[in-house]
This record gives C-alpha cells, structure tokens and sequence, in this order.
C-alpha cells in the first residue's frame, strides 16, 4: 500500500470482513434481478461482499451527519429544515452506474431506522433535443454543455435546504429525450442519491459545483477497454429488445441492423463520442470520490479505494 495515497485501500475479501456479523442480506435473487441493468452481472454474493458493507458504512456516515446537523441547530439556536444526506454517484457510459444506485437505494432504504431514500439521474437535466440540435451540439449528448447546469444547482441547492417539495424533470431512454410536462418530485428523502456521468465535473457555469451538495460520493472505475467491450455488448442487446420498440429514437436507424454491422456501429460510437467525454470530462475527476469502486471484466468490484478522513 503506497502510506501517501489520499486513499485507504481494500481487495474485496479485505472489504467483505467489514459486513456485520450475522446480517440477514436485505435482498432476494428476484428483487436483485429486478434491479440489475441490461448487461449487468451481479451476484448476491457480490451484494454480500461489497454492497452490504457499504450501505453500513454509508448508514453510519448519514447518521453522524444528521447528528451533526441538530447539534449544529442546537449551538445556533436556529431552526433548521432536516436537510437529505446526499450521495452522487459517477462513472462512464455503461459502466454500472445506474445498477450500483438503484442496489444502494434498496439496501439503505431497508436499513435499520428505514430511511426514505429517493433517486434521481442527471439525465432528466439533458437540454432537450430540440435545444441540443438548435445548438449544434447533438453528437455531444452527455457532454458537460449539452446539460442545464444551472437548473440543476437550483434543483441541488433546493433538496439540500430542506425545501419541502422539490422537482426534477424526467428523461426517457426510449424516446432519447426529456420528456415535456413530467417531473419526479422529491420531499426530504433522508437520503437522496443522485447518479450521472456528470456529477464530479469541475467545469463551472456556476459559483457552485453539483458536487458541492454532496455528503459523499463514488465513482465506478473500470478499464477502458472492459467498458467499451459491455457497452458494445449492451447496444447488441438493444438491438433485439429496446431498438424494436417502434416508439425508441433509434428503432429506424438501428432496430434492422446486422450483428456486425452492430459492432462496427457501437465501436464507431464508442471512439467518436464516449471514449472523448471519458478522457476529457469523466475520468479526471476520479481523484475527487470518496470512494472508488474498481470493476474486473466480469463486472466483479474486486478493487475499493476510500478517501481518508
């Protein structure tokens, strides 16, 4: 272990010995299944080791907050609104993200004080297609300005001020857009997790950083070529289920396609788009989780990296 890294370091039988003893697993094969991603490997042993000794941690970090925060009230004699703890999860395109979030909001929000835990994906703050075509900026979805930055510190800086009901707008994978007149609203979670591609970035449209709401935040790291082989594998499987869809964006450009040409599509996508905003936007800002969960190519987190107090 190198002692001057800004991390603790664990292999994943050094992390599964945190897990309490004698825990019943909050999960079912069927509930894992349900919450898994398309391409997505998750094991309930991989829930055992990794996931149940994170969601007690992360329970531990929210309860001290909420205790810090009623102290703090105390001191100032001030009323103050409870205010969520925040959790942002970031990472590549097709990496797990969204599978890692929704696992964590299962298993903290069946913790012992069953906490009210919400999520919400940066998607839904995509400018809209129309806007993003206006702007010349369609082929750099996923992009830093291809979101509504600003809308999404108000919507960050709402939650965290304990606002008794929040909204966020909604995006559909289907339709490849946001969809106009739908919002998800949010009413002081205890925990908010709040999953995206963008959520560690630094570049600033803002005085604040979306990361500046947050109380704690993972990324989910991978080798490159590991992602780019799942997310080639994913468009494969989008091919013959989501793209048949004849309301999908992509049903007339992509839903008759043959397995090669699939292939060379993906990979085309992969080094013009993703693979960029990977090493332009995403990767750098790794160093700035708390914690980091490291994927093998069997999807396996074998490696975990948690930033020192």
């Amino acid at each position: 272990m190198n002692l001057y890294s800004p991390y603790i370091e664990f292999n994943r039988k050094e992390w599964a010995e945190l897990k309490e003893h004698q825990t019943t697993l909050p999960l079912t094969e069927a509930e894992l299944e349900q919450l898994k991603g398309l391409n997505e490997e998750v094991s309930i042993q991989e829930v055992e080791d990794i996931y149940l000794p994170l969601t007690h941690f992360i329970d531990l970090y929210a309860r001290v907050s909420r205790e810090l925060n009623q102290l703090t009230a105390s001191f100032l004699k001030k009323e103050q609104s409870p205010a969520p703890y925040i959790i942002g999860i970031g990472g590549s395109v097709a990496v797990g993200k969204s599978t890692t979030a929704r696992l964590l909001q299962a298993m903290l929000a069946r913790g012992k004080n069953k906490p009210k835990v919400d999520l919400v994906t940066t998607d839904g703050f995509l400018y809209p297609n129309a806007m993003l075509e206006e702007k010349g900026i369609m082929n750099r979805k996923g992009f830093p300005e291809s979101y509504d930055i600003k809308s999404l510190i108000q919507f960050m800086g709402d939650v965290k001020s304990g606002k008794p009901e929040v909204k966020a707008p909604v995006y559909s994978h289907l339709a490849y857009d946001v969809i106009q007149g739908e919002e998800q609203t949010i009413c002081q979670p205890d925990i908010l997790i709040i999953e995206g591609i963008n959520v560690l970035q630094v570049k600033k449209e803002t005085p604040l950083l979306v990361s500046d709401f947050f109380d704690f935040s993972i990324y989910i790291d991978a080798e490159e070529e590991h992602i780019r082989h799942w997310y080639i594998e994913r468009f494969k499987l989008l091919r013959s289920t989501a793209f048949q869809n004849t309301d999908s964006f992509f049903h007339d450009r992509f839903a008759n396609i043959g397995e090669e040409e699939a292939v060379q599509t993906a990979s085309q996508i992969w080094k013009d788009i993703n693979a960029k905003n990977l090493h332009e936007n995403i990767l750098p800002t790794k160093g700035r989780a708390r914690l980091i969960l490291r994927k093998e190519a069997d999807h396996s987190i074998q490696h975990i990296k948690l930033r020192k107090l």
